[in-house]
């Protein structure tokens, strides 16, 4: 597969309408067009271009794009992938917002029995938390240990009301604004997940009696890049697809 079929690919799973409302991705670098080893992660780091050169990868794809504040990381980032002849893709915005993306993966993850809605955005009203239901109400202890299983980071969790879980809001990544937390309040979620929070999430999630977990940003991504690299394969099945394993550094003590 050459960056050509790459970009057909993505098209092909994305659509171009989502692409064209959400305008939040492409190359950063294209120092490889043949490519036969896709390496995906949420973030562009120096750590995951060392973990791609360390495993010959021609492809790095990721959720996040270096961000512009983290200043000279993007220029250090593809400097070292053309010196060992690796590309860069990154997809945020439509991986956000796409029914297999990053909100409905970790909901599969936590073994969610019914996703009713997947996260999306509009100019109307922002961006709206997925929504999933268990068949069976499980208790607050026992989804907060599969989180902390499956994400395999310490989670932090404030239990802030008596219902056992069935209904759950979820907005992976910064999802911290108390207007989300209200939208999954207004679709009658007993429980909140998301990637970030700071002070007013946490007092919100409690005054509004909505149960909070809170993973890190990149590891309640890392599932929804997961989906889109073995979709990818599964359109081209001769490409070989490996992750590259992130530290839990937003989780260090």
């Amino acid at each position: 597969m050459n960056l050509s079929d790459f970009e057909i690919i993505i098209k092909k799973l994305f659509g171009a309408k989502l692409l064209e409302e959400h305008d939040e991705y492409g190359f950063t670098n294209t120092s490889n067009d043949d490519i036969q080893k896709i390496g995906y992660a949420t973030n562009l780091s120096l750590e995951t271009v060392e973990k791609a050169i360390q495993h010959g990868v021609d492809l790095i794809v990721t959720h996040h794009d270096a961000w512009d504040f983290l200043y000279g990381l993007r220029e250090t980032c593809v400097s070292k992938m053309k010196e060992h002849h690796i590309s860069h893709f990154w997809i945020h915005g439509p991986l956000d917002f796409i029914e297999f993306g990053t909100c409905t993966s970790l909901m599969e993850t936590l073994e969610i029995d019914r996703i009713l809605r997947y996260s999306s955005y509009s100019e109307e009203d922002g961006e709206m938390p997925g929504v999933g239901e268990y068949r069976n109400p499980l208790n607050f202890d026992t989804l907060v240990e599969s989180m902390r299983s499956k994400l395999q980071e310490p989670v932090r969790s404030w239990k802030n009301n008596q219902k056992e879980v069935r209904r759950v809001g979820v907005l992976t990544g910064a999802g911290h604004s108390s207007a989300i937390i209200q939208k999954a309040i207004d679709e009658d979620c007993d429980t909140y997940i998301t990637g970030e929070a700071n002070l007013y999430t946490i007092q919100y999630a409690e005054f509004a009696g909505i149960n909070l977990l809170v993973g890190s940003h990149t590891f309640t991504e890392i599932f929804g890049v997961k989906t889109l690299a073995n979709k990818i394969v599964e359109l081209n099945p001769e490409v070989i697809v490996r992750e590259l394993k992130e530290s839990h550094f937003e989780m260090n003590h």
